[in-house]
């Protein structure tokens, strides 16, 4: 069930692809561990299948979070400062796993003339069970105004592009 629950939220459901984990791994260079791509080592570890890595469920939620920024926070993703992430993960995710994750804003605070967003995705499994939650920090852009003399990522007016 992908859609928008009551309160301003964005729910979406993943189903975690063995593949997708692989390629995330190997985004990570050297540093991977071989059971987030080969499920024999993961398996001799106590695994049903690949362990996805921590930070992989942040990468999950992007399009739930630019959405929720679209639509219901008034701020957009163009622009924004990704502050800080964190991660809470009740048990490992693997590959196969289906997981529903809602989106919502639960923080925002003025900063320089911006607004400092909080974005919290938690993420259950089918039975309702806690699997994992990230928190991410964002700095909304601040309105820049826009006319035929200024480019809208220089509010300056320079003449610089």
């Amino acid at each position: 069930m992908d859609g928008r629950p009551a309160g301003g939220a964005v729910r979406r459901t993943y189903v975690i692809e063995r593949a997708r984990v692989a390629a995330y791994a190997a985004a990570l260079g050297g540093t991977a561990h071989p059971a987030h791509t080969d499920p024999a080592a993961a398996r001799a570890l106590g695994h049903p299948d690949v362990v996805a890595p921590p930070g992989y469920l942040a990468t999950l939620t992007a399009d739930a979070e630019d959405r929720l920024l679209r639509e219901g926070a008034g701020c957009t993703a163009d622009g924004a400062v990704h502050r800080a992430q964190t991660l809470r993960h009740g048990r490992p995710v693997h590959a196969g796993d289906t997981l529903h994750a809602t989106v919502r804003v639960t923080g925002s605070t003025p900063l320089a003339g911006r607004r400092l967003l909080t974005l919290e995705s938690e993420f259950l499994a089918p039975d309702g069970t806690w699997v994992a939650t990230t928190t991410a920090s964002l700095l909304c852009p601040a309105a820049v105004p826009r006319g035929p003399d200024r480019h809208p990522l220089d509010p300056t007016g320079s003449e610089h592009p």
